[in-house]
């Protein structure tokens, strides 16, 4: 039996290997990737990881909304596995390691474990969570939220793409619907590791990011009418400018995001403006406000500054204004007992660590509904992510891999 020492590490080389080789399927044009999900490119990446988890003597399960889920046996038939696992879905010009370092340092791990013939006493299993991304099927996080029982699967079959193309239809075409019931599966506790998609780690020169919090969402859409208008024969005091509305109204978002500084975020993401002419004033808007914390009376609070502020600033210009909330979810906390583990696998191997708060969305803020989980972080450069030229070291990858290999090893428990 193999110890739980810090000499216990994965093959840096054979995890990057498997980067490099996923990241030939649906190549990008500036060097990135465009492997979308649903689409014959995922099904590809599929087929690849697949092929690499039959080949580490794992079993393939998967249920009816594509997610993938292969086993490694533990020792005790009766023990609930520990899951680990992210996507392989990306952006349309998306980075080679978003969700893809999660999938595949899942699996080197079990690969590790062949090599040093470790058995656990609990099952571990790696999943591929189908569209978490959401880029081609609104919302994000969809299969693992039809597991957490956050969406009904019919909701998610229906949802379409930009095409009309049906969610349900291409996990069809492509051949990956599965027979088992979302959701069905039991889980000990669930591991997620996850480039930072921040620039937090690396300006502090760490290399593990220990996540104890993610953030809350609130997408707000706002709707300001003001009146078309010549935007040279128009005299300025008789304007109703909707785009200056905006602008104004943005200016609030942003101090009232400041004021709850340093957890608080927001701006707008989504912006429409109409009749978007260059010799015509803007007389209608229509905007998403994205407002973010750790704290869900933040959220609530900054979501009540911005309709008593922003519908001063439009009764002032003579406008109308309308809200409407369209998105959101409600922070996450993290299991402790996982978050410690994390927190002992970075201590025992040496590396330098600090506590995040996840900004993004990810299917562990979604998992921890169902089961205990954690999640794991790695610096990414200059925080870009969602973009080609997201990159990472081969180092820090494997500094990520090797703390997620001794969190799950210390939960699914070394047997002789």
């Amino acid at each position: 039996m193999a110890a739980i020492g810090e000499n216990l590490k994965i093959n840096s080389e054979r995890l990057w290997d498997s980067l490099m080789e996923m990241a030939k399927i649906g190549p990008g044009v500036a060097g990135g990737n465009n492997r979308q999900t649903l689409t014959d490119e995922d099904n590809e990446g599929r087929q690849l990881f697949l092929d690499w988890c039959k080949a580490a003597g794992c079993t393939m399960g998967l249920d009816q909304m594509g997610n993938m889920f292969a086993r490694r046996e533990g020792t005790d038939p009766e023990a609930l596995p520990v899951y680990v696992g992210s996507h392989l879905d990306t952006q349309p010009t998306g980075g080679k390691y978003d969700g893809v370092l999660g999938v595949l340092g899942g699996l080197e791990i079990l690969r590790t474990m062949n090599d040093l013939d470790i058995k656990t006493k609990h099952p571990i299993v790696v999943v591929n969570w189908t569209n978490e991304e959401g880029t081609r099927f609104a919302p994000p996080m969809l299969s693992s939220g039809v597991f957490a029982g956050v969406h009904t699967q019919d909701w998610a079959y229906d949802r379409v793409d930009a095409e009309g193309k049906a969610f349900g239809d291409e996990l069809q075409r492509i051949g990956w619907r599965g027979d088992e019931d979302v959701g069905a599966r039991k889980m000990h506790a669930f591991f997620e590791l996850h480039i930072e998609q921040g620039p937090i780690l690396e300006a502090e020169n760490t290399q593990i990011g220990i996540v104890t919090h993610g953030q809350g969402l609130s997408w707000t859409q706002v709707t300001i009418t003001g009146k078309d208008a010549h935007t040279g024969s128009t005299p300025m005091p008789m304007r109703k400018n909707a785009g200056l509305a905006m602008a104004r109204v943005l200016d609030k978002v942003e101090a009232i995001a400041l004021s709850y500084a340093p957890h608080a975020v927001g701006a707008a993401g989504h912006i429409d403006v109409y009749p978007n002419s260059r010799n015509v004033i803007p007389g209608k808007v229509v905007f998403t406000i994205d407002f973010r914390s750790p704290d869900l009376t933040v959220i609530n609070d900054m979501e009540a500054r911005l309709r008593i502020e922003a519908q001063a600033i439009c009764e002032e210009m003579g406008m109308n204004i309308e809200f409407e909330k369209v998105g959101g979810f409600d922070p996450v906390a993290f299991d402790a007992t996982c978050v410690q583990a994390v927190r002992r696998a970075a201590e025992r191997l040496g590396y330098s660590h600090m506590d995040l708060i996840s900004g993004a969305g990810h299917d562990a803020c979604w998992i921890n509904k169902v089961a205990p989980t954690a999640m794991i972080m790695c610096p990414c450069v200059d925080g870009l992510s969602h973009n080609e030229a997201e990159d990472i070291s081969q180092e820090w990858a494997a500094a990520g891999a090797d703390v997620l290999l001794h969190a799950v090893l210390e939960t699914a428990v070394i047997t002789p």
